[in-house]
């Protein structure tokens, strides 16, 4: 929802702090993280958000796909 209310660092900061805790990502959090990496232009974040999309196992999922090249 920061996302799309144009709140992208926030987003960005509340997926960090999933992390951090140990929260897994799913596939509505990977929308929401690439749409802010588009926002801010952010590209060192979208490739460290691909690479966990990678090893979360969504790099085959149709709408995470279009997001990446969205971003």
């Amino acid at each position: 929802a920061y996302s799309q209310n144009g709140h992208a660092e926030e987003a960005l900061k509340l997926y960090l702090q999933m992390q951090l805790t140990g929260i897994e990502p799913n596939k509505v959090t990977f929308l929401s993280i690439l749409d802010s990496c588009a926002n801010l232009a952010s590209l060192v974040e979208g490739k460290r958000c691909h690479a966990s999309i990678i090893n979360n196992g969504f790099e085959m999922d149709v709408a995470v796909g279009n997001a990446l090249i969205n971003m």
